[in-house]
C-alpha cells in the first residue's frame, strides 16, 4: 500500500472519530438538557400537587372545626330541649319551632359530613397520584441517568482511541515532504528510488547555489578591495588638501609690501613646495634669492585653490563611488545572507533524507560548515531567549511599548539624536529663561512696592505734619 493511501486511510479514520466524538457530544448535551428539562417540570408537578394537598388539608381541617362545632351547638340544644321537657312542658308552637331548628341543624351537619367525607377522598387520590408521580419520576431519572452513564462511557472511549491516534499530526508532518514525490512520481517506482532521485535534484540545487554563492564571493571579495583602494585614495587626498590648506595659511600670513615692486624681506619664509611649483608655472629662469615678480603671489593662489577645487570635486566623486560601493556591499551582504539561509534549508531537507536508511553521511567541508549553522539555529538556548524577549516585549503597556520604540528610534539615528539633544537643551532653556522672567518680574514688583510705600509715608510726613499739629493745639485747648 502507497504513503498516500495509508495517509488518506490514517485522515479518514481521525475524520471519522471526529466526527463521531461531536455526535457523541451532542447528544449528550441533549440528553442533559432534556433531563434537566423534565427534572424541572416534575418539581414543578410535584409542587403544585403538594400545594392542592396542603390546601385540601385545610379544607378538611375546616370541615372537621366546622362540623364539631354544629355537634356542640346540636347536643347543646338536645341537652336544652331534654332540660325544657323535664321543667315543664311548652306549647305546641315552641316544640314545632325547636324541632324545626333541631331538624335543620341534623341536615347542616349530614352535609358538613358529607363534605368531610369527600375531602378524606379527595386528599386520598392526590396522596395516591403524588405516589404514582414520585415513582414514575423515579424511574424516569433512572433511565435518563443510565443513558447519560452510557454515553458517558462511549465518550471516554472515544476520547482514548483519539489519545491513541495523537502521533497523527507527527506523521502528517513527516510524510508531507514525500507528498511531491508520490504526487508526481510513478506509482510502481519504489519509494527508496523516489528518495535518490529527489536527492539527486536537492544536491544539484546545492550545488547551483555553491556556484553562485562563490561567485557572489569573489564579487564581494572584489568590492570590497575595490573600497579600501578608494578608503585609501580618500585618504591620500585628504592628507594632500591638509598640507595645501597649510601652505596656504603660511602664505596668507606674509605680508604684503606697501607698493607695487618693493622689496620682500620675509621670501625664505616661503614653503619649498610652492617655490617649486612657481619655478615650474615661470619657468627655471626665475631668481632665487631676488624679489618675486609683479602679482606672482595672486598667481600662485589662483592656481593652488583651482588645484585645491580640482581635489575637492575629485574627493567627492570618490566618496559618491564609496558610497555606492557600500550599498552594493550590502545588498551582496543581505543576498548572501539570503543564500546562506536557503542552503541551511537545503541542508535541513538532505538531513531528513539522510535519516532514512540506505543513505550514508556525507563528510563535505560544506556540509559540514552548514551543519554547524543549522545546529546552532536549532539551539534551544537562543530560541527561547528570542521567545522570553518577546514575550517581556508582549506584556509590556501599550505606553511602555511607544516609549521603548521612540527610545530606540532615537538612538539608533544620529539626526535623531542630534535633535532630541538639542530640543532638550532648548527646553531647559526655556524654562530657566521663564523662571529668571518669573523671579525679576517679581522682584520689580515687590521693588516698586516698597518705593511707593516709601513715597506715600514721606508725603504724609511732608505736608500733613502741620496739619496734624494744628489739630492737636486745638484738641489741647
Amino acid at each position: 500500500m502507497s504513503t498516500t493511501s495509508k495517509l488518506e486511510e490514517a485522515e479518514h479514520k481521525v475524520q471519522s472519530l471526529q466526527t463521531a466524538l461531536e455526535k457523541t457530544r451532542t447528544e449528550l448535551f441533549d440528553l442533559k438538557t432534556k433531563y434537566d428539562e423534565e427534572t424541572t417540570a416534575k418539581a414543578d408537578e410535584i409542587e403544585m400537587i403538594m400545594t392542592d394537598l396542603e390546601r385540601a388539608n385545610q379544607r378538611a381541617e375546616v370541615a372537621q372545626r366546622e362540623a364539631e362545632t354544629l355537634r356542640e351547638q346540636l347536643s347543646s340544644a338536645n341537652h336544652s330541649l331534654q332540660l325544657a321537657s323535664q321543667i315543664q312542658k311548652a306549647p305546641d308552637v315552641e316544640q314545632a319551632i325547636e324541632v324545626l331548628t333541631r331538624s335543620s341543624l341534623e341536615v347542616e351537619l349530614a352535609a358538613k359530613e358529607r363534605e368531610i367525607a369527600q375531602l378524606v377522598e379527595d386528599v386520598q387520590r392526590l396522596q395516591a397520584s403524588l405516589t404514582k408521580l414520585r415513582e414514575n419520576s423515579a424511574s424516569q431519572i433512572s433511565q435518563l441517568e443510565q443513558q447519560l452513564s452510557a454515553k458517558n462511557n462511549t465518550l471516554k472511549q472515544l476520547e482514548e482511541k483519539l489519545k491513541g491516534q495523537a502521533d497523527y499530526e507527527e506523521v502528517k508532518k513527516e510524510l508531507k515532504p514525500l507528498w511531491p514525490l508520490t504526487s508526481w512520481g510513478d506509482a510502481a517506482k519504489p519509494l527508496e528510488v523516489l528518495l535518490m532521485e529527489k536527492n539527486r535534484s536537492l544536491q544539484s540545487e546545492n550545488a547551483a547555489l555553491r556556484i553562485s554563492n562563490s561567485d557572489l564571493s569573489g564579487r564581494c571579495a572584489e568590492l570590497q578591495v575595490r573600497v579600501t583602494e578608494a578608503v585609501a585614495t580618500a585618504t591620500e587626498q585628504r592628507e594632500l588638501i591638509a598640507r595645501l590648506e597649510q601652505d596656504l595659511s603660511i602664505i596668507q600670513s606674509i605680508q604684503r609690501p606697501d607698493a607695487e615692486g618693493a622689496a620682500e624681506h620675509r621670501l625664505e619664509k616661503i614653503p619649498e613646495p610652492i617655490k617649486e611649483a612657481t619655478a615650474l608655472f615661470y619657468g627655471p629662469a626665475a631668481p632665487a634669492s631676488g624679489a618675486l615678480p609683479e602679482g606672482q603671489v595672486d598667481s600662485l593662489l589662483s592656481i593652488i585653490s583651482s588645484q585645491r577645487e580640482r581635489f575637492r570635486a575629485r574627493n567627492q566623486e570618490l566618496e559618491a563611488e564609496n558610497r555606492l560601493a557600500q550599498h552594493t556591499l550590502q545588498a551582496l551582504q543581505s543576498e548572501l545572507d539570503s543564500l546562506r539561509a536557503d542552503n541551511i534549508k537545503l541542508f535541513e531537507k538532505i538531513k531528513f533524507l539522510q535519516s532514512y536508511p540506505g543513505r550514508g553521511s556525507s563528510s563535505d567541508d560544506t556540509e559540514l560548515r552548514y551543519s554547524s549553522q543549522y545546529e546552532e539555529r536549532l539551539d534551544p538556548f537562543s530560541s527561547f531567549s528570542k521567545r522570553e524577549r518577546q514575550r517581556k516585549y508582549l506584556s509590556l503597556s501599550p505606553w511602555d511599548k511607544a516609549t521603548l520604540s521612540m527610545g530606540r528610534l532615537v538612538l539608533s539615528n544620529k539626526m535623531a539624536r542630534t535633535i532630541g539633544f538639542f530640543y532638550t537643551l532648548f527646553l531647559h532653556c526655556l524654562v530657566f529663561l521663564v523662571l529668571y522672567k518669573l523671579a525679576w518680574s517679581e522682584s520689580v514688583e515687590r521693588d516698586c512696592a516698597t518705593f511707593c510705600a516709601k513715597k506715600f509715608a514721606d508725603h504724609l510726613h511732608k505736608f500733613h505734619e502741620n496739619d496734624n499739629g494744628a489739630a492737636a493745639g486745638d484738641l489741647w485747648q
